[in-house]
């Protein structure tokens, strides 16, 4: 089944010139979204990272919505890398776009760098804001910024940490500890891997595909 993909540029709250892809499912609307944050920049990561590309060719069959985009300083995007903190504006803009887009509230699925980036991001509730509905963080390495200044963290929505066995920066054990206090969250180990997930990235689209719609699918699924 051919998804229905466009290429598009989106603007950051400061400014910034941000490649996208966006991909939907062909036939029909789709019942969730999802962006889709790739690894660090200064590492050689953007929207085409491995991870990243499964998910976006993967998803849209599971009636998924995805939107993938480079960020600042990294792939087609503008700007400069900005740490892992401006990073958190190229997010709002893509879940501004996707959300208005699909008419749904959007997952925030990244991976290594990228999952740490989202999980910076938790819109306003109190203000009406819903345009967040839950993370799944791939391999996060939890060092961009500390895990207890993680605004997630204290977000009543679902996340889910998909942990390698191997991971070389965060194992298990370790992002266990990181997110004991954290609320509706939880840690699932993808085994046999490690933080770059060679081998696994049938089981991984498989687990994001199962969180991400059963969240939408209600009791009864």
């Amino acid at each position: 089944m051919v998804q229905r993909e466009s290429e598009l540029h989106l603007h950051s709250t400061d400014g910034v010139d941000l490649a996208a892809e966006a991909a939907s499912p062909a036939d029909g609307p789709a019942r969730a979204a999802a962006v889709l944050l790739h690894p660090h920049p200064l590492m050689g990561g953007d929207m085409h990272a491995t991870v990243v590309d499964h998910l976006f060719r993967t998803l849209p069959a599971a009636g998924i919505a995805v939107l993938r985009f480079d960020f600042r300083g990294a792939g087609g995007s503008g700007g400069t890398h900005g740490g892992g903190r401006a990073e958190v504006a190229d997010l709002r803009a893509a879940v501004k776009w996707l959300a208005g887009s699909t008419g749904l509230a959007v997952w925030l699925v990244g991976w290594s760098f990228g999952a740490d980036v989202s999980l910076q991001v938790a819109d306003d509730r109190v203000a009406g804001d819903d345009r967040v509905a839950g993370w799944v963080a791939i391999a996060p390495p939890m060092q961009v910024v500390e895990p207890v200044d993680m605004a997630a963290a204290r977000d009543p929505r679902p996340k889910l940490l998909l942990v390698p066995e191997h991971d070389q920066f965060n194992p298990p054990a370790a992002a266990t500890g990181h997110t004991e206090t954290w609320a509706a969250t939880e840690v699932r180990v993808v085994p046999g891997a490690d933080h770059f997930l060679a081998g696994r990235l049938g089981l991984v689209a498989e687990l994001v595909t199962e969180a991400v719609t059963s969240a939408v699918a209600g009791p009864e699924a």
